[in-house]
C-alpha cells in the first residue's frame, strides 16, 4: 500500500471574534493565560484543499487516518462528513474510498472542548459526578471529567488553563489492497520448564477482501539464529492472528535491563507477509527480553522531553519515570529513548484526581482509547507497570468531594465499572506480560479484598503511597512515611529568575507581586515555601526589591532541594529494614520531574529544562553508592546504601568543621563490606561524643561530611549532615568565590575558590544552555572543579558575562 502524508495546517473558522490588543504573543507572557481565554470558548474549523498524489481507482480502501484529534470534532471530505471525534487519546480511522476526488477539500470543524463538557455534564442528570470545577486559584475551567482529554488542559496547580483544540498528531491518507496491517505487537517471555525463550507477536489487519487471504508469515531474529515461517489466513473484516515463536536454545539471549543495572540489549527482527499476487507487508522491529519481578526488588529512582529531558533523567542517575494520569500519553519517540536510555516507565491510564461518568457512550470511548494505547504501547520494555488512575481511589476513601453515605453506593460502582470491569478487562485481555494496579496510591491485593477500594489507600503496609505535608518540619525524617513504595512526594520551589524574566515585566519583579500571586496556582503555595524555609533559614530582607526577590527564588531552591534530600535520603535507607511491619521502602519517585511553564511548581526541571537546585542533589541522593546519615535520639547514624550488584570493600571518612576550611577533626573506620543491594548501618556515635572529641564544636558551629573511599579515592558522593538550622548557625562568614572558565573539548571547566565554607553554591549561567556536573554544593574546601555541558555552543567569554555565584551567607 502507500501512505501519503496529509498536512493540515490550523485556520481560523469563519466566526472566531477578534482577540484583544496584547504586549506580546507568546501565551506564557505575564497574565496572557487569561486574555487568551477566548480561543478555547469559541469553534475552530482546520481546512485546505489537496490534490490526490495516486490514482484512487488503483486501490479498493482509501482510508483518512488521525493519530491524534484534540478533541470534538466533525471531519468532512468534499463537504460529506465521513466521521467524528471526541477522544483526544484514540486513532481515529474514516473509510473514505468513496467521497475522495483528484483535488479534495477537508474541513476538520472543532467544537469548544469547554462547551462539549459542560453540556455532557448538564446531561447526566441521575448525580453530580465532582469535582464540578478546580479551585478558584487554578483559574481554570469546569467539568474536564466528562471529555477524553488532557486532563490538565483544563487548569493544575502548576500549570495553566489551556484547552486547546486542534490536530496534535499525524495525519495521513492510507491506500490499501487485499489487507492492511494495523497493530504489530510483541510480548516476549520465558518458559522456565522448557528453560526456554519465546515471543509472541500479534497482527491486527484490516482485510478489504471479499474471501479469506491466504499469506506466509516468515519472522527472522538474525542475531538469536531464529527464523520461522507460518502459513496464516486473514478473515475480511478485522482479523487478528497471535504467533508463538520459540527462540533457538542454542542463542544466548541478553536481558533489558534498566540505567545502572546492565545493558539496554535490543534484537533486530523483520516479519515478512507474503500475500497472493506478490502482495506483501515487511515489518522492522526491536526485540528486548526483559525480567519483571514486581516484589519490586531494585530501587526505583525518580518521578510523577525528549532526548535532553531523558538525558537529564539518566544523568541524575534516576531509571523511573511516572508518566502521569492527567497529561497524554506519550509519543513513540518517547518510549523509544527510555527503552534505548534503559528508563522504567510507570503508565497511568489519564485519570486522574477525579471521579467519572460511566454512561454507555463514555465507556464506550474509553474501551477504545484503552485497546489503542495497550497495543501501540506494549511492545516497549521500558513499561514495566499499567495504572488505572491517579489519587481516585483515594479520593473516595477521603471523601474529597463530599458526598453523602447514602450517596457513596454510586460512585464505589462507578469506580469498580470503570477501572476493574473495563480498564482491566481489556488490559489483561491485551498484554498479559505485566501488572495493573487500579490506582496510585492503593494498598494493591488489600485493596482488592476490601472490593477495589480500600478504607486507606495510604496504608504504609501495603502497595505505593504519596505523601505531601508543607507545614512541618521536612529536616525531621520522622514525620515521613516508612512506606513500601514512595510513588509520590515533594515540595515547591520558583524557576530561576533568566527562566522567569523572559515573561514578566519589572514591575512584577517581587514575590508578593500580582504576576507572581497569579503564576501560584496552589492554594497558600508561596506563604507555605516561606514558611518551610524559614525554619531552617534566614529570610530575605534586602531593601533592593529585585535583590530580594532573587534571594527568595535562590532560597526556595535550597529549601526544596533540602527538603527532598532528607526525604528521599529516608526512603533509600529504609530498603533494607521492616520495623513493626513497615519498611522494606524500594520505590522512590518524587512529584514531579518536568514544567510546563514558567512559574512555581514541585519540579525538579524548569521550563527549557534549566536543572533547579534539586536536580543537581537528585543526582547525589540517587547516587548508586551513597552514605547517608541521619539522627536519632541524640545519636548520629551513617548508612551505606548500595545499589551495586557486587559488594565492595571500602573506608567511610567522618569530618567534623565549620567557618575553618579545615576539619576540627576527622577519622576513618576500617575497612567495611560494603553489601550490594542493601542499605545497612556502617556508623554510630552520640553526638555529645562526637562534639566532645572534636574540642570545641558546637551544634551551632559545626557540620558533618562523609563520604566513602578506596585507597584515598572517593568512591561515593559526599554527604553532610547539619547539626542545627543554618539560621542558628555561629561562625559562618561571607564567602569570597571566585571562578575562572576555560574550555576542554566540548565542555568547559570552572575552578572555584573559597576563603570560607560556603553552603548552597549556586552556579548560574542565565540563558546559556547546558548543565553544570554539580551545583547547590556545600564548599568545604578551598578548591573545586565544576564542569559545563552546554547544550548549544557558547564560548568563554559568554559564559563569564553570564556567571552569577550565589551562597547562603549572600543572602541578606
Amino acid at each position: 500500500g502507500s501512505n501519503v502524508a496529509l498536512e493540515l495546517p490550523p485556520g481560523a473558522g469563519p466566526f472566531v471574534p477578534t482577540p484583544p490588543v496584547l504586549q506580546t504573543t507568546d501565551p506564557y507572557y505575564r497574565f496572557n493565560d487569561l486574555a487568551y481565554r477566548w480561543i478555547s470558548l469559541d469553534n475552530w474549523t482546520y481546512s485546505r484543499t489537496f490534490k490526490t498524489p495516486f490514482d484512487v481507482s488503483k486501490w479498493q480502501r482509501v482510508n483518512l487516518v488521525f493519530e491524534g484529534v484534540d478533541t470534538v470534532a466533525e471531519i468532512l471530505v468534499n463537504n460529506i462528513t465521513v466521521g467524528t471525534t471526541d477522544n483526544m487519546f484514540n486513532r481515529y480511522s474514516f473509510d473514505i474510498t468513496n467521497v475522495i476526488r483528484e483535488v479534495s477539500f477537508i474541513e476538520v470543524r472543532f467544537l469548544s472542548a469547554i462547551s462539549y463538557a459542560a453540556e455532557c455534564s448538564r446531561a447526566h442528570r441521575a448525580y453530580r459526578v465532582p469535582p464540578e470545577c478546580p479551585p478558584p486559584v487554578q483559574k481554570g475551567e469546569c467539568h474536564v471529567n466528562f471529555i477524553r482529554k488532557e486532563q490538565c488542559s483544563f487548569s493544575w496547580d502548576w500549570g495553566p488553563s489551556f484547552p486547546t483544540q486542534g490536530i496534535w498528531k499525524d495525519v495521513r491518507i492510507e491506500t490499501y489492497n487485499l489487507c492492511h496491517l494495523i497493530y504489530f505487537t510483541l510480548t516476549p517471555s520465558y518458559g522456565k520448564s522448557a528453560q526456554q525463550w519465546s515471543l509472541e507477536i500479534e497482527s491486527s489487519f484490516d482485510v478489504v477482501s471479499a474471501k479469506p487471504v491466504a499469506a506466509l508469515m516468515t519472522v527472522n531474529i538474525p542475531k538469536l539464529q531464529t527464523r520461522e515461517t507460518y502459513t496464516i489466513q486473514l478473515h475480511p473484516g478485522e482479523s487478528r492472528v497471535v504467533l508463538l515463536v520459540n527462540i533457538s536454545k542454542s542463542a544466548a539471549v541478553e536481558t533489558w535491563w534498566p540505567n545502572g543495572h546492565g545493558n539496554q540489549t535490543a534484537y533486530s527482527m523483520t516479519t515478512m507477509f507474503l500475500m497472493e499476487a506478490g502482495y506483501s507487508i515487511e515489518k522492522f522491529s526491536k526485540v528486548c527480553y526483559i525480567f519483571i519481578l514486581f516484589t519490586l526488588e531494585r530501587f526505583k529512582k525518580t518521578l510523577n522531553w525528549l532526548r535532553l529531558l531523558l538525558l537529564s533523567t539518566v544523568d541524575a542517575n534516576m531509571n523511573a519515570l511516572r508518566v502521569w494520569g492527567g497529561g497524554v500519553y506519550e509519543q513513540d519517540e518517547f518510549y523509544d529513548i527510555c527503552d534505548e536510555l534503559g528508563i522504567m516507565i510507570w503508565q497511568d491510564f489519564m485519570f486522574a484526581c477525579a471521579l467519572y461518568p460511566t454512561d454507555q457512550s463514555y465507556l464506550e470511548s474509553v474501551r477504545a482509547e484503552i485497546t489503542h494505547q495497550v497495543k501501540s504501547l506494549k511492545s516497549h520494555p521500558s513499561i514495566i507497570l499499567w495504572s488505572g488512575n491517579n489519587e481516585n481511589e483515594a479520593a473516595i476513601a477521603d471523601n474529597w468531594f463530599s458526598i453523602t453515605h447514602a450517596e457513596m453506593e454510586i460512585y464505589f460502582k462507578d469506580y469498580v465499572t470503570l477501572y476493574v470491569k473495563n480498564i482491566r478487562e481489556i488490559v489483561l485481555a491485551e498484554d498479559k506480560s505485566r501488572p495493573y494496579i487500579t490506582s496510585s496510591p492503593t494498598n494493591g491485593v488489600e485493596s482488592v479484598k476490601e472490593g477495589w477500594l480500600s478504607q486507606n489507600p495510604y496504608d504504609t503496609h501495603y502497595g505505593d503511597t504519596h505523601f505531601y505535608n508543607y507545614l512541618s518540619d521536612c529536616w525531621n525524617w520522622t514525620g515521613y512515611p516508612k512506606t513500601r513504595f514512595a510513588s509520590e512526594y515533594g515540595f515547591q520551589s520558583w524557576p530561576s529568575f533568566s527562566t522567569l524574566v523572559k515573561v514578566s515585566a519589572a514591575e512584577d519583579w517581587s514575590y508578593t507581586s500580582n504576576f507572581s500571586l497569579h503564576l501560584q496556582h496552589h492554594e497558600a503555595g508561596n506563604d507555605q515555601m516561606l514558611h518551610q524555609a524559614g525554619l531552617h533559614f534566614k529570610l530575605p530582607q534586602s531593601t533592593d526589591p529585585l535583590k530580594k526577590f532573587k534571594d527568595t527564588i535562590y532560597l526556595t531552591q535550597v529549601m526544596q532541594a533540602q527538603c527532598l534530600k532528607v526525604e528521599t535520603e529516608f526512603y533509600r535507607r529504609s530498603q533494607s529494614e521492616i520495623i513493626k511491619g513497615e519498611g522494606h521502602t524500594m520505590g522512590a519517585l518524587y512529584w514531579q520531574l518536568n514544567d510546563i511553564w514558567q512559574a512555581p511548581s514541585w519540579a525538579s526541571l524548569e521550563y527549557g529544562g534549566k536543572w533547579k537546585m534539586l536536580h543537581y542533589f537528585a543526582r547525589h541522593f540517587f547516587a548508586p553508592l551513597l552514605p547517608v546519615g541521619y539522627e536519632d535520639n541524640g545519636v548520629f547514624y551513617i548508612y551505606s546504601v548500595s545499589d551495586l550488584h557486587l559488594d565492595c570493600h571500602l573506608t567511610l571518612k567522618v569530618s567534623v568543621q565549620w567557618s575553618s576550611l579545615e576539619s576540627v577533626c576527622s577519622l576513618a573506620t576500617e575497612e567495611l563490606t560494603i553489601k550490594a543491594g542493601s542499605a545497612v548501618p556502617i556508623y554510630k556515635e552520640p553526638i555529645n561524643d562526637l562534639m566532645k572529641r572534636c574540642g570545641n564544636c558546637t551544634r551551632q558551629s559545626c557540620v558533618v561530611t562523609f563520604y566513602l573511599e578506596s585507597g584515598g579515592w572517593l568512591s561515593s558522593s559526599g554527604n553532610y549532615h547539619f547539626l542545627s538550622s543554618l539560621k542558628d548557625a555561629v561562625g559562618l562568614e561571607k564567602a569570597e568565590i571566585s571562578a575562572t572558565i576555560s574550555q576542554q573539548g566540548d565542555q568547559y571547566i570552572f575552578v572555584l575558590q573559597t576563603n570560607a565554607i560556603a553552603p548552597f553554591v549556586w552556579l548560574d549561567v542565565g540563558i546559556v544552555q547546558g548543565r553544570f556536573s554539580d551545583n547547590g554544593f556545600l564548599m568545604a574546601q578551598k578548591r573545586k572543579e565544576v564542569l559545563f555541558y552546554p547544550w548549544q555552543p557558547t564560548i568563554v567569554e559568554e559564559l563569564e558575562k553570564s556567571l552569577s555565584l550565589t551562597s547562603l551567607m549572600d543572602i541578606s
